[in-house]
């Protein structure tokens, strides 16, 4: 598995938990709001260190009663062909596991899940049905990017991956960054409704950093926009939160 960051000891990560985040390479989303830009166009040819993953499993070790477990993101860890493998070892470890993923290889997530692989999974919810393509960045053909191509996106792998956490029995939650020039906040009445009788739902927003993948003509919401988005999920399901705005619960 490509680790290409790898923060040792985390409180924000992992719900209620004391953990360590993994970050590996690549994605299959081009996102332009990205915060982890690095992370999502490193090849192993990029500025990133590639971390040996028995660079992380000694530190974890070292950790064994002090950490409750590891959050593994990235980019996006379901690309990553040794998933499974490198889980395993930390599981055996005696950790728990959270996933991050953009839901779009559902077949990953079913396989993990079955496997009782996964303690917590939190799954980005981009956009509502019908902007999805162009908030991911795949609206249009991306093979400018050497080694990257879009045959087609396909919105029913992100309804496999809702709908497979939404009937599983681990603790998840579905997240949306809110993103001023790509969503607009009638949206997540929308996203609400799609989501509707989730376990929770975290709408994040948009903060303009030096990683962002192409930030041009994008921009926050305001609180009292978010707080108006918070009222429109609400309506559908009972766990609606905000993330990142100044004085707001």
């Amino acid at each position: 598995m490509k680790i290409y960051g790898f923060q040792k000891t985390t409180l924000l990560d992992y719900p209620e938990h004391v953990a360590a985040t993994v970050f590996t390479g690549g994605c299959n989303f081009r996102c332009p709001y990205c915060q982890n830009a690095g992370l999502v166009l490193c090849g192993g040819e990029e500025s990133l260190r590639e971390i040996p993953p028995e660079e992380v499993f000694a530190h974890l070790r070292k950790r064994q009663g002090v950490l409750d477990g590891v959050c593994i993101t990235g980019g996006e860890p379901t690309l990553q062909p040794g998933l499974e493998e490198f889980i395993r070892k930390v599981r055996d470890l005696g950790f728990l596991v959270k996933l991050d993923s953009n839901g779009y290889r559902p077949e990953v997530l079913r396989s993990l899940l079955e496997q009782g692989l996964l303690d917590y999974a939190a799954m980005d919810v981009k956009a509502s049905r019908d902007n999805y393509a162009r908030a991911v960045g795949l609206e249009q053909r991306m093979n400018r990017e050497k080694g990257f191509e879009k045959e087609g996106f396909c919105l029913e792998h992100i309804e496999e991956s809702i709908a497979l956490l939404k009937a599983g029995t681990i603790p998840y939650e579905f997240r949306t960054t809110a993103v001023k020039g790509l969503h607009t906040v009638g949206e997540f009445d929308e996203i609400g409704a799609w989501l509707a009788g989730s376990r929770a739902y975290f709408i994040q927003n948009y903060r303009e950093s030096g990683e962002i993948l192409n930030g041009t003509g994008l921009s926050e919401f305001s609180a009292e926009e978010l707080c108006e988005m918070q009222s429109l999920a609400r309506r559908y399901i009972d766990r609606v939160e905000l993330r990142g705005v100044d004085g707001v619960e």
